[in-house]
């Protein structure tokens, strides 16, 4: 996903891997979105070139022109993956959007881009579809992994894509969530209109194809589990069992206390921002630890809501959230306070993207009916209703808000 693999005509590396969070490329992506302008961008790759595959292999052309002109191929690195296992060089629809080498418009590889960056089209591999038979481990992979020669490769995708995948969610208005260090709202939509460059990404999802247009809106939010982390690694021998049991006693809104989650770097839904962490409104003669642990969790479901109201406004349709049933879902807490102020269903599902993709594996022609049968026949735990009380979660949220607008504010 989004990092770059190049390789000469005997299909050997020529450098290491940028990998997808490596930065030398945000300049080039930058300059690229200014001089091709926003509208041709966002109608056409629904994103800025940014720091993605395409612009840093410009950042190899013009920083090691030497290597570029061996370049029989490029790759994302699960294409490079895939290629060792069967010695066939090839990718997906899927793996170029990552890139930010996909047109949605025309519905091809952008070549007008490659082009502006004055790169050779041909270097992009051979296009197949991402359920469908895309080579065989051959004798070379055998020996290094121990699988038999000639198992099929037949599925590849990045991780929030698979994701979503191991979680159902393929249908306009379906959400993927995640929340752990970091979370992550993967929401589906049919709609190809939108005007976030930076804080929404915008990727094919798994079952994009000629007849259904899934994309992929991906929003980061950086700060999160690490928050509820934090106050749990300096509380003297509290699990998270005591700290969410605590935070149970607490009413809604943790009388007046809100926690400011973002203390993890830059924030991307924030326009880049670094706020940091803020714990707002304390008394010290009334609130406890169970209204820090409280404030924390609701901070941190009120970070996922502000970013859901940024997919909203950007054409996204909410009906229905699913999550694997680990990390801050396990919380009653954080899903009934998304849930309620959401006004959908949370569904937890006993899965992860590695169980997705194995069983993905068995999926041919994109015929996806049994494969989201069994999911939910066989994975769904449970569901988190909005509660009723939804008027108590909203004014908690507005003062969040509140005090979250008034550090914007003062953040030179």
């Amino acid at each position: 996903m989004h990092g770059l693999v190049i390789v000469d005509s005997n299909g050997e590396p020529l450098r290491d891997s940028i990998i997808w969070c490596d930065s030398r490329a945000v300049d080039i992506g930058n300059k690229a979105y200014e001089k091709l302008g926003e509208e041709k961008c966002m109608s056409r790759l629904l994103n800025s070139p940014g720091n993605f595959t395409a612009s840093k292999l410009k950042w190899v052309k013009e920083n090691e022109p030497d290597i570029y002109e061996k370049i029989y191929k490029y790759m994302l690195p699960g294409d490079y993956i895939a290629y060792k296992l069967t010695g066939e060089i090839n990718t997906t629809r899927n793996g170029l959007s990552e890139g930010i080498i996909w047109d949605y418009k025309e519905n091809k590889t952008a070549d007008w881009l490659l082009d502006f960056y004055g790169i050779d089209c041909s270097l992009t591999p051979e296009i197949v579809d991402n359920f469908s038979n895309q080579g065989s481990t051959n004798i070379n992979a055998s020996e290094q992994t121990g699988l038999n020669v000639g198992v099929p490769i037949t599925y590849r995708a990045g991780d929030q894509p698979n994701n979503a995948l191991a979680l159902n969610v393929f249908d306009d208005g379906e959400v993927a969530a995640s929340g752990g260090t970091s979370g992550v709202i993967y929401s589906i939509t049919n709609n190809i209109n939108s005007k976030e460059p930076s804080r929404i990404n915008h990727f094919a999802h798994v079952n994009y194809n000629d007849d259904s247009k899934s994309i992929g809106k991906l929003l980061c939010i950086n700060g999160a589990g690490i928050q509820y982390r934090w106050l749990r690694n300096h509380s003297v021998g509290k699990s998270y069992e005591k700290m969410n049991e605590q935070a149970s006693s607490i009413s809604v809104g943790s009388d007046g206390i809100s926690v400011i989650p973002f203390g993890n770097g830059a924030e991307r839904m924030l326009n880049n921002k670094n706020i940091g962490t803020h714990i707002c409104n304390i008394n010290l003669n009334k609130h406890s630890h169970g209204h820090l642990y409280r404030s924390a969790l609701e901070g941190i479901a009120f970070s996922f809501m502000y970013g859901m109201e940024i997919l909203k406004n950007d054409n996204a349709a909410i009906n229905v959230i699913r999550a694997g049933n680990d990390n801050l879902f396990r919380s009653e807490i954080f899903a009934n306070t998304v849930s309620t102020l959401i006004g959908h269903e949370i569904e937890i599902y006993n899965t992860t993207g590695a169980f997705g993709a194995a069983r993905a594996s068995g999926v041919l022609n994109n015929d996806l009916n049994s494969f989201r049968e069994k999911i939910t026949k066989n994975d769904h735990v449970m569901t988190f209703l909005p509660l009723k009380n939804r008027s108590e979660y909203e004014d908690a949220y507005s003062r969040w808000k509140e005090d979250l607008q008034g550090i914007l504010n003062n953040k030179k």
